[in-house]
């Protein structure tokens, strides 16, 4: 069955692909919930109206945003935890920790945006992605020093 979605469908296409799928899949899932539409000619002319306007939005969007890429590429956070041996902190620093701090500096990310993979679990410096608009992305960086006076404690 050929349908073309009416939005983004995770592991299947983004709004206005034209895809096929399974007749049961679409009839029982994609249909009912307005995820789709079934090509017919009427709705081909229907979706590329909607396919330039969301073009000519997605221009502007993007335009507007290379602004908060370039500013957040310029960020760099810095994070002072307690550290151990061999440079292992006590603790981490993960994404909800770089999403306040961006917070702090008038940045609104979501958490889900921060390309951290695990949390940062080491002193050290590291670049995160952040994704912005669509594929595009930003790198912040990020530095996970000691606390002043720690060598001192240890020693």
């Amino acid at each position: 069955m050929k349908v073309i979605l009416k939005s983004d469908v995770e592991n299947l296409g983004r709004k206005g692909d034209t895809v096929n799928v399974a007749a049961g899949y679409g009839r029982n899932y994609l249909l009912p919930r307005k995820l789709a539409l079934e090509v017919t000619p009427t709705n081909m002319k229907m979706i590329e109206i909607e396919r330039q306007a969301l073009r000519k939005r997605l221009e502007k969007e993007r335009q507007s945003h290379q602004d908060l890429i370039a500013r957040l590429n310029a960020v760099a956070l810095t994070f002072r935890r307690k550290a151990g041996e061999q440079d292992h902190i006590f603790g981490s620093v993960s994404a909800a920790d770089i999403k306040e701090a961006l917070a702090g500096m008038g940045f609104e990310v979501d958490k889900k945006k921060i390309g951290l993979e695990e949390p940062l679990r080491r002193l050290g410096n590291y670049s995160v992605p952040v994704r912005v608009f669509g594929d595009e992305k930003a790198e912040v960086k990020v530095e996970v020093a000691a606390l002043e006076g720690e060598e001192t404690e240890e020693a």
